[in-house]
């Protein structure tokens, strides 16, 4: 059977602490309750995709250990076909150290663990085992760069299209850039790339549209500002709602989920933009990456 949404990515233990402010160098602090979750962006992404309405594929990797199969099961429950995450039997599963200040700004520390081991050819085969010309490929950079580059060469060549939210950000070729339909970029990475000014959505428009010129389409994440969008024969801006902010963690993965889900059903990028505004302002009214079901 054809997957019409493939995620390759990620999958780590969040822990999570909230405090009043952020620790300065060298400052210890005290914090409410250590909240323990399934995360990763690409586990983000493909749950995010799963509540939106697909059916995802999700390829990545997990160690052999607890961590690994609760977060097997908690993806099961949701929606996600985990049927081909590896799991490596001589590493742990990825994990991620949150803290969360009041007003809802985060700082993460990722140690990969597994994800570092996710095999470009296991990667190939799985893409070729479900792929299609119809197939949406979804993917971050908390995996090995070749195994991302491999993912969207092979999803190509069987005529699908890639989904790259370059996240967490890192120099990528232009080979991987051109296959992007849609590049997805927050504003930092946006300036990364062009060198231009992304302060305003005018400004973005600006980015996105330059970056027309080294992938095929441009989506531009502006968090309370919303995204722009850049294809190549049009261009657009999608406000997002006001909403009380508690966590901005795993807010863009709500975005790139449900943006991709809308690709894989077949929706214009315009469309597919505006239902990821929405899920990232859901996203941010709740504490972790990934909220409850509402």
């Amino acid at each position: 059977m054809t997957a019409s949404l493939i995620v390759l990515g990620s999958a780590n233990t969040d822990y999570t602490v909230l405090v009043d402010r952020h620790p300065l160098p060298g400052e210890t602090l005290l914090g409410d309750e250590l909240v323990i979750a399934t995360g990763g962006k690409g586990a983000n992404q493909a749950l995010a995709a799963a509540r939106s309405g697909a059916m995802p594929v999700l390829l990545g990797a997990v160690g052999a250990d607890g961590n690994g199969r609760q977060l097997l099961d908690a993806l099961g429950l949701g929606g996600v076909d985990v049927s081909s995450v590896a799991v490596i039997d001589d590493a742990p599963t990825g994990i991620a150290l949150i803290t969360v200040s009041r007003d809802g700004e985060n700082t993460i520390v990722v140690a990969a663990g597994a994800n570092g081991r996710v095999n470009a050819h296991e990667v190939e085969a799985g893409i070729r085992a479900v792929g299609g010309a119809e197939t949406v490929l979804l993917a971050q950079l908390e995996i090995p760069l070749a195994a991302v580059r491999t993912g969207a060469e092979t999803i190509a060549e069987l005529g699908g299209r890639t989904v790259l939210n370059l996240s967490p950000s890192r120099a990528v070729p232009d080979e991987l850039l051109a296959l992007c339909d849609p590049l997805v970029v927050n504003e930092a990475e946006a300036h990364d790339l062009t060198d231009l000014p992304v302060g305003s959505v005018d400004e973005a428009l600006a980015a996105a549209t330059a970056l027309r010129a080294r992938c095929r389409s441009v989506v531009i994440t502006l968090g309370g500002d919303g995204a722009v969008w850049a294809d190549q024969t049009d261009a657009g801006h999608h406000a997002a709602p006001r909403v009380t902010v508690v966590d901005t963690t795993g807010a863009g993965d709500a975005f790139a989920g449900a943006l991709a889900a809308a690709l894989a059903d077949g929706e214009s990028l315009d469309a597919a933009v505006e239902r990821g505004v929405a899920a990232g302002a859901a996203a941010v009214q709740w504490l972790g990456a990934q909220p409850p079901r509402g």
